[in-house]
């Protein structure tokens, strides 16, 4: 599979795993990358700049293919300059940046060499990172896990639009969590997906409770719910009994101050964790409602490049012997 994400990332198939805070380390990132994706570390829900090089280390230690260094800027309350030196004096493959202001870290990423992926959730947002010199974006759309634009623009939707505002490569993201998703992302225009939720329930995603793995392969597409969009950072999550306290203390008029113990990331790690149902909360997209087992990430490529070939084989019959008037 060859599209311009391939090449620029040096991967096999167009697939990159997402930011997961306090759950993408070593064995998921490495577990990706050896199936021929692009996996990812989360960098600033480690606790030190050195806890991040020992991840990245750990992660060449366990496989010899390209992999990226997520920054979730601006949500998880440190400064994250020390921890992008650390990636630049890694020589890690790639950055990709989610969330706030990127031009700064472009700045300083000018002249390294390292590759650059942005967490995109709208037209502007795009254009602005291709601007800034954004190898590719990822669109995510409102089916999406974790944090979200504030527009409620679906996938399929969102993914053509952006691929007419920008000239640089598009990922699909939201929604997306077999090689149905993958082949219809290619269809809309698309040169790869992001997945994070459908990586979470595997078996290398070490780090989450089998309570939450559980939950995402029993869960329904109605099972999640969205909370903080009153105070203008929406994000889906599971409808555990805390993430509905949240939305009822919105639905109050609680603020920031008033909501910042219930969305921390502590309350986050209670349940991804600890698979405390009654005092957390963890990330997740609809897509929950196409996830019904927990396979080796290799197992979960392998069968979604098999879907693709499938699909394409459908499709090719479904379009044979079709006349383009014009």
């Amino acid at each position: 599979m060859k599209t311009r994400v391939t090449e620029i990332f040096g991967i096999e198939y167009p697939i990159v795993q997402g930011g997961l805070a306090y759950l993408a380390y070593a064995e998921l990132a490495a577990a990706v990358s050896n199936a021929g994706g692009l996996g990812q570390i989360t960098a600033m829900t480690l606790r030190t700049p050195e806890a991040l090089r020992a991840e990245i280390q750990k992660v060449r230690q366990l496989t010899e293919r390209p992999f990226g260094v997520n920054f979730a800027i601006g949500q998880h309350g440190h400064s994250y300059e020390a921890m992008l030196d650390v990636a630049i004096e890694e020589k890690v493959p790639a950055i990709s940046i989610t969330g706030g202001n990127p031009k700064p870290i472009f700045e300083r990423l000018a002249g390294t060499g390292i590759r650059t992926l942005v967490l995109i959730a709208g037209v502007r947002q795009a254009q602005k990172a291709e601007e800034l010199g954004a190898d590719a974006v990822m669109a995510v759309g409102q089916e999406g896990g974790g944090h979200l634009g504030r527009d409620d623009i679906g996938t399929m939707v969102l993914i053509p639009r952006v691929v007419d505002a920008v000239s640089i490569p598009v990922l699909a993201s939201g929604g997306i969590g077999d090689g149905r998703g993958l082949l219809a992302a290619l269809s809309l225009g698309a040169e790869g997906i992001e997945m994070g939720t459908r990586f979470i329930a595997t078996k290398e995603c070490v780090h989450a409770h089998e309570t939450y793995k559980q939950a995402l392969v029993e869960g329904k597409e109605t099972d999640t719910v969205i909370i903080k969009r009153t105070i203008g950072a929406p994000g889906r999550t599971l409808r555990t009994k805390h993430a509905l306290d949240i939305i009822a203390r919105e639905a109050q008029g609680a603020d920031y101050e008033a909501l910042k113990d219930m969305i921390s990331g502590s309350a986050n790690r209670n349940y991804i964790y600890d698979g405390s149902e009654e005092e957390g909360y963890g990330w997740a997209g609809q897509v929950i409602g196409l996830i019904d087992d927990v396979p080796t990430v290799q197992e979960l490529i392998d069968r979604m490049i098999l879907q693709v070939k499938e699909g394409t084989s459908r499709l090719n019959r479904v379009l044979e012997g079709i006349n383009v008037r014009g």
